[in-house]
């Protein structure tokens, strides 16, 4: 009998296979991630492979093989791919977003339904183009790290659970710190900067799409360096990120929420600097920075962040 399985899934990476195959990564609905091998997609006279480039949104049908399942049919769903294409910032943070979710979904075969639709979330929304793709980025990045238990604390102490808001921030510790529980390398964000990190995670666009460039920046430093912590590892994706802001109008009766750049902390520019969040390289970060990524503990010994 013949042992084969359907599902809808977004092409996260590909790897040349041979001559004229390849192997694609898939983030799928029930079955998670899964490898599968595209035989002839390389081929000019073949019947899919254009829909099996990254950012695709598919509907496919496999075969269970020995060691790497085969890809026997597919469809498209969506073709985020294209306009992705097209605009060079929305494709550097649909890199970022694809690789994050490689990287959070870990096991293949073990299903991440929510993972898997913020993914397609994400991806929509940039394809669509009516919001700031680093917003869209960062809201991503803030949600998937809260479905892996690594959400920071931004509204109350990280340790103790003191409603803030408060102005220390530790990455080691897991977000927003009080006075008493505050530790060694601690920055010291903008109130803007919280208040716009947790307008991204709860959905509140008007809030977030409000806000200055500056503030955004900060943010961004934030969140990739929280994400980057956890993952032990740096993306590379994130570096290729085009941090281009794009000039929005903002709404009648709202003021802009936070400072352009100049009002930026030497802590938080400190803290984008050593996370190389968006461009930020790692060649400038010092011995001291290297041991200490933020909050003055180690890696093997970072304390535990809500969540986990």
């Amino acid at each position: 009998m013949v042992n084969l399985y359907r599902d809808t899934g977004v092409v996260l990476r590909t790897h040349k296979l041979g001559e004229a195959d390849r192997i694609v990564t898939l983030l799928t609905r029930r079955h998670g991630k899964v490898r599968a091998v595209a035989k002839g997609v390389r081929r000019t006279s073949s019947r899919f492979g254009a829909r099996l480039e990254p950012f695709g949104h598919v509907d496919v049908q496999f075969y269970t093989g020995r060691t790497l399942d085969v890809i026997t049919q597919v469809e498209t769903v969506d073709a985020f791919q294209l306009p992705l294409v097209a605009d060079y910032q929305a494709y550097t943070a649909a890199s970022a977003i694809a690789e994050t979710a490689d990287r959070l979904s870990a096991e293949e075969g073990e299903p991440v339904l929510k993972l898997y639709l913020l993914v397609v979330g994400a991806l929509r929304a940039l394809a669509d183009g009516q919001r700031d793709s680093s917003l869209v980025l960062d809201a991503f990045l803030l949600r998937a790290m809260s479905y892996a238990g690594w959400a920071p604390a931004l509204t109350e102490c990280a340790r103790c659970g003191l409603p803030g808001p408060h102005t220390a921030f530790s990455i080691a510790a897991g977000g927003s710190m009080c006075a008493d529980c505050r530790i060694a390398g601690c920055v010291h964000p903008a109130p803007e900067v919280l208040d716009l990190l947790t307008a991204l995670l709860h959905g509140e666009w008007p809030l977030a799409e409000a806000t200055l460039p500056g503030t955004r920046r900060d943010a961004s430093g934030l969140v990739a360096a929280h994400l980057q912590w956890h993952l032990e590892r740096q993306l590379r994706s994130l570096p290729l990120v085009e941090r281009r802001a794009r000039e929005a109008a903002v709404p009648s009766g709202a003021s802009p929420r936070g400072g352009g750049s100049a009002t930026r902390t030497p802590e938080v520019q400190a803290v984008s600097s050593v996370a190389s969040p968006r461009g930020g390289g790692s060649a400038t970060r010092t011995p001291e920075q290297q041991a200490v990524p933020c909050g003055g503990a180690a890696p093997p010994e970072r304390q535990g962040s809500p969540g986990q």
